[in-house]
């Protein structure tokens, strides 16, 4: 995807990152052209491009698609947790029954090991039972992105919120919704992937994963790069891999602090896991495995990386345990290739590193002598010649 030259778009977007906005306090807000209204849940929808993934990512995929209806979506992943809870001897049938009893004196250790999944709804479940009983203290902050008389917005922060919502009004049996929200609204023009990360960053939970995309995010953004309005693969966050911030200083600060605060060096370390594959950036970020852990499998190969993520999270493996096993793994992997090759290749490959221009001379005449003819030696040559190149091609293709 081509950059487009948004230089002015750019600045007007670090403008809008006010101190208010970034509060969240709607009474301080002296643009008139920010509101704060209760919309229909209906038409409000997540951002499809947000670093932070809240549903599993099937299901991410298949919501922003518009294959699944948010609660069709909802209760795919209650199934989802259904089945892993069961294989845990932990069934339930209401999601209520995740939460503690606190009337039950049995259910006083807490120190259940979790699935993603499982965490998820726990945490989905705690937090519609918060705005339940005390209601939605912070209101979502979203960007209205009405075409003509459909009336649609896209949710900037708070998407957890938005799914807690769905929940209590469709999953929590007793809860009266009058299916409403309450969000602060902003114009399109105002939107700003710079708030959105100072949000995703100032709140707990955010991944390694989900880190390197927000630094993807804001790279692409001042380099002028379009941010889609759909669901976009791996690939679409890797085209940062390509650039830098040596271009866009002017922007430099805005985005590390928008990162929470972080330096240019730790901010290259989140981005450069997005050199992972698709499967190994799936589980280390449902996972949430940090960065320190995944940074030595980035030397391995795409088709072992999964295997060595998932290591790590079965055996629980520190930074520097992961650091030994990728590194001991490197080597047994230069061995093998060297104590598989003859002397005879042994011997060859030296004397070509051996070998400069100003040799010419001397390699006819050892060649000559060899060979005992010319018509020999050229026959050597062209032989020589057509090995080097199949072995050649095959470096190309590895």
């Amino acid at each position: 995807m081509p950059p487009k030259n948004q230089t002015q778009r750019i600045d007007e977007l670090l403008g809008g990152v006010t101190e208010e906005l970034l509060l969240g306090n709607p009474q301080q807000f002296e643009d008139n052209s920010i509101r704060v209204e209760r919309l229909l849940l209906e038409m409000v929808r997540p951002d499809p491009v947000q670093p932070r993934r809240v549903l599993p990512e099937q299901l991410h995929f298949a919501f922003h698609s518009n294959r699944l209806t948010p609660t069709q979506a909802l209760k795919e992943l209650v199934q989802l947790v259904q089945v892993a809870a069961r294989q845990r001897g932990r069934p339930f049938n209401n999601v209520l029954e995740l939460l503690p009893n606190p009337d039950d004196e049995s259910d006083e250790d807490q120190s259940v090991h979790l699935s993603p999944e499982e965490q998820l709804l726990y945490d989905l479940v705690n937090l519609a039972i918060t705005i339940r009983d005390d209601g939605q203290v912070n209101p979502l902050t979203v960007v209205d992105v009405s075409q003509g008389v459909t009336q649609q917005f896209r949710i900037e922060t708070g998407e957890r919120r938005y799914w807690a919502t769905w929940l209590l009004r469709d999953f929590i049996a007793g809860y009266n919704s009058d299916g409403m929200i309450p969000c602060i609204i902003i114009p399109i023009e105002r939107s700003s992937v710079f708030r959105q990360a100072k949000e995703n960053t100032a709140r707990s939970g955010l991944s390694a994963i989900a880190m390197a995309r927000q630094a993807a995010l804001l790279v692409l953004t001042v380099h002028g790069y379009e941010i889609p309005s759909h669901a976009v693969s791996n690939d679409f966050y890797r085209q940062s891999l390509e650039l830098d911030l040596r271009g866009k200083r002017e922007y430099t600060e805005a985005v590390l602090s928008a990162m929470g605060g972080i330096d240019k060096g730790r901010f290259r370390q989140y981005k450069s896991l997005l050199q992972l594959s698709d499967e190994a950036l799936e589980i280390a970020d449902r996972h949430a495995i940090d960065e320190f852990r995944l940074r030595p499998v980035l030397q391995l190969p795409y088709d072992v990386q999964t295997e060595m993520v998932q290591q790590i999270i079965q055996f629980n493996l520190t930074g520097r345990q992961v650091q030994e096993i990728c590194e001991r793994g490197l080597r047994e992997d230069d061995n093998e290739h060297t104590e598989t090759s003859s002397p005879q290749v042994k011997r060859f490959v030296k004397s070509m590193k051996a070998i400069n221009s100003n040799d010419e001379e001397d390699f006819v005449r050892g060649l000559i002598s060899e060979e005992k003819t010319a018509t020999m030696a050229r026959a050597r040559i062209d032989t020589t010649i057509e090995f080097l190149m199949r072995v050649k091609s095959r470096l190309t293709g590895e």
